[in-house]
Order: structure tokens, then C-alpha cells, then sequence
């Protein structure tokens, strides 16, 4: 699953490529996004242009009677995406990027989780597989999103069995595209590959979301949380 990410600089490389400008509004940056909070996201507008906006993480499906729901849905499994209610009109209607330039994931037992920062080795923003919704009518609606995962790639199930789909700019481009086939959009959500995502273990500050500073996706002391584990740049 993915449960956190980052979003400390503005994706210039990503922005580009949609031919936006290279500063979102009221950009600030963030360090431990978490659930029900917002989200950067690209997608297209009504007229099919690429738009950049704010959408809160965890997707309330439009048909809910209690938003709660979004809480759980953070994540959509890629394998079932057709198969859940709550997905399968996003999946045809609603596609989006969620842009980040790290996500963070914990391995090791209940007691001794180690928090993991993952991130591009040049630090560039890339473009996750989301899915949005748009919940409630007239001043009470709010968009929503998720992050679409897969299984792990052959660096990432070391630590743990999913990760979030990672796209590259032209899959980026297939998958908001709406002349893009279900079939063909399924397609794209696989492992990331790339020996360009590396991880490196963080420091226990990132658990809580009231944490959102930039020591939190700084590496962790040697000797911080106990653990064995060593996990260095990869």
C-alpha cells in the first residue's frame, strides 16, 4: 500500500511535460502527506485540457451515504479495480495522476516497523496512477482521490508485497488520456522497475502526521529505532 508520501518541490518536470506552469498555486511543500489530507493532482478539465488541482486523499464514491468511507479507500487495488463498485466508473470516467517526489512505506514486525523514504536517485516529481471522485452537490462537494497499487518490484518486495503504480511521462500522458481504453489503461499498472527509485530508512518522526518537516525524509541515525535492519541508498 502506500499511506504516505512527499511533496517538497514543485514537479517542474512533470508540469512541463503537460505544458502548465511550472508553479502550482498556493504550492507549499510537504513532507508526510497522510490520508483525508490534500493531494496534488493532475488530470484533465471539462474541455479536456490538462489541469493541476488539490483533491483529498482517500476517494469517497459519488453514490456514499457516509464519507467515512473515504478513510478506507486510500489505496485501490490495481487487480481489482473493475471488480469494486467504488472504483469501477473512476476507473472508466475519472483517471488522474497524484504527484509526488517520494512516498514512504514500513517494513519489519508490528513492534519494530522501520519507516523506508522512496524517492528518485535525481530527486525528480513523478506521476502516480490515481483515480478521483466528485462527492456532495453545490458548496458541501469535495473531490477525492486514491492512489492505485500493484505488487512489488523485485527492490520494493524486499520490504514490502505492493507499491504504488510509478508512471513515466508517456504512460503518464495514456493514462488521464480519455480516448485511452480501460483495457489499455489496466495495461499500464505494473511494477515500477527502474534502478531510478532507490529507498533509504528514515527517522520514527514521519509516523505521526502532525510531523510535516523536512527532518523527516532526511536517513535515519545508525543506531535509530533499534532495528538490524541496515538499509542504506540503493
Amino acid at each position: 500500500m502506500c499511506g504516505r508520501s512527499s511533496l517538497h518541490d514543485a514537479p517542474t518536470n512533470v508540469l512541463e511535460r503537460f505544458r502548465l506552469p511550472p508553479v502550482l498555486p498556493g504550492f507549499k511543500p510537504r513532507y508526510n502527506v497522510a490520508p483525508t489530507q490534500q493531494q496534488w493532482t493532475l488530470g484533465l478539465d471539462a474541455t479536456g485540457s490538462p489541469e493541476a488541482k488539490e483533491r483529498r486523499w482517500g476517494l469517497i464514491p459519488s453514490w456514499a451515504n457516509d464519507p467515512a468511507i473515504g478513510n478506507r479507500l486510500i489505496n485501490a487495488r490495481s487487480d481489482s479495480l473493475m471488480e469494486k463498485p467504488a472504483f469501477r466508473e473512476a476507473l472508466e470516467r475519472r483517471r488522474c495522476l497524484i504527484l509526488a517526489d517520494g512516498y514512504y512505506e514500513w517494513t519489519g514486525t508490528s513492534k519494530s516497523k522501520v519507516p523506508l523514504y522512496f524517492h528518485m536517485k535525481d530527486s525528480r516529481a513523478f506521476a502516480m496512477a490515481g483515480l478521483w471522485e466528485r462527492w456532495g452537490r453545490g458548496e458541501t462537494a469535495v473531490e477525492t482521490c486514491t492512489v492505485v497499487t500493484t505488487d512489488a518490484s523485485t527492490m520494493t518486495s524486499a520490504y514490502h508485497p505492493r507499491m504504488p503504480v510509478l508512471l513515466d511521462l508517456d504512460e503518464a500522458e495514456q493514462w488521464i488520456n480519455r480516448s485511452t481504453t480501460v483495457d489499455a489503461a489496466l495495461a499500464l499498472l505494473r511494477p515500477y522497475e527502474s534502478a531510478a527509485l532507490v529507498c533509504y530508512r528514515v527517522s520514527k518522526l514521519v509516523n505521526s502526521p502532525a510531523n510535516d518537516v523536512a527532518e523527516c525524509i532526511l536517513p535515519a541515525a545508525p543506531d535509530e529505532n533499534n532495528s538490524s535492519l541496515t538499509l542504506e541508498l540503493f
